[in-house]
């Protein structure tokens, strides 16, 4: 009796999204949860109207918010439009690779001794001639460290290293950058420590208070800045992410009561679009709690990855576009989240084409601007949620 209750509804749930995707489209719930695909099916049902065609740095600004997204120097450089694109959209700017301490072909500290700033100065000078803020990511994570770092970093010379990294590029860019990600990704769970630290070499070599030392030297080199420890799987109402939430606020607490010069916490948001299990009522418990210690909170490199998804562009898109209003609609409902940004702006250029790819090989969808550079629904769901959002 249920297999013939669930064949029934597979069923029609095949019709029914093939249906709203055209006639002839093909969808496989065969290898998807039931439960899943009902909600999904809402979601892909869901229209995302919006009012008018303002941009989103327009409309964030109306409600005294902050839109802006992740970019890549060549993707900049290398097509006009894209970068008109980018000029109109946003009011915040963030290289995605120059700012790191090596990452792709950019190196901004290619060996031990000196530093390239020419492609984020070239960034920097663009978000000015554009009128957009500009914004560091990142100076202290374990992650894109040159390959010199290894051989020539110790527990005997790291902290000067580190104090020297981070006056360096902040007094570089003193008075020009809107926010500066000063911390990277430092709680790991999976490491078992009682505080919660991710085993890295910072922490090897320096210990826990390397966070409190890093943000002490970030505030002496820019004191205009808003300082950022920044943070992914904070987002869903998983156990491993209920913990990882509750590991942060233990951080975020354990640095305020030493005095240490933070101003805000930065939420990736890096959502899954097959995923269903947000809960709303525990994510806005956690912003209010982070709020409550004196604290900012951007949204500072979201996209919703869609490797799971149906194939079909029409039933994709609104779920995709439908995981950002869920999830926006709750964020900005707390008066201390300031900003909105997006790692990357167009499909052509994000990093889920190589790191979450689909298995079927069709091209990911994650941005609010497809790979011609034209608004999808994810741009109209954005859109309405500043719309939607309080006036800060």
């Amino acid at each position: 009796m249920y297999k013939n209750w669930l064949l029934t509804r597979r069923n029609a749930l095949r019709l029914g999204l093939a249906t709203l995707a055209g006639v002839g489209a093909t969808i496989d719930v065969q290898s998807v949860d039931t439960n899943y695909q009902v909600q999904s099916f809402v979601k892909s049902k869901r229209t995302f109207n919006i009012n008018s065609k303002k941009s989103l740095k327009e409309r964030a600004a109306n409600k005294g918010l902050i839109y802006g997204a992740a970019i890549r120097y060549d993707d900049l450089i290398s097509h006009p439009e894209f970068a008109k694109v980018v000029a109109q959209q946003c009011g915040i700017l963030v290289p995605e690779w120059e700012l790191k301490w090596s990452c792709g072909n950019k190196l901004l500290r290619p060996n031990p001794h000196s530093f390239d700033f020419k492609p984020a100065d070239w960034m920097a000078k663009f978000a000015k001639k554009n009128s957009m803020l500009f914004r560091g990511h990142t100076l202290v994570w374990h992650e894109s460290l040159p390959d010199w770092f290894k051989n020539q970093v110790n527990s005997q010379n790291a902290e000067s290293f580190l104090i020297d990294h981070i006056k360096t590029v902040m007094k570089h860019y003193a008075g020009k950058v809107h926010s500066w990600d000063v911390v990277n990704e430092a709680i790991g769970l999976w490491d078992k420590r009682s505080d919660g630290l991710r085993k890295t070499p910072w922490l090897e070599f320096l210990g826990g208070d390397y966070i409190d030392l890093a943000f002490r030297v970030a505030a002496e080199a820019d004191s205009q800045a808003l300082l950022v420890y920044n943070e992914f799987g904070l987002d869903y109402s998983t156990a491993e992410d209920e913990a990882k939430r509750n590991a942060v606020l233990k951080l975020l607490q354990h640095l305020k009561s030493k005095g240490t010069p933070i101003n805000a916490l930065g939420i990736q948001a890096h959502l899954s679009g097959d995923k269903n299990d947000f809960n709303p009522q525990k994510f806005r418990e956690f912003l209010s709690n982070v709020a409550s210690l004196g604290l900012k909170i951007m949204i500072t490199e979201m996209d919703v990855t869609d490797k799971k998804l149906p194939k079909d562009l029409v039933v994709r898109d609104r779920i995709v576009a439908a995981a950002y209003e869920d999830y926006l609609s709750v964020a900005l409902d707390e008066p201390a989240v300031i900003a909105v940004i997006t790692w990357g702006l167009s499909d052509r250029y994000t990093w889920l084409s190589e790191f979450q790819p689909r298995s079927d090989r069709a091209a990911v969808r994650p941005l609010p601007i497809d790979a011609a550079f034209n608004p999808k629904l994810a741009w109209n769901a954005i859109a309405r949620s500043f719309d939607n959002a309080p006036r800060r």
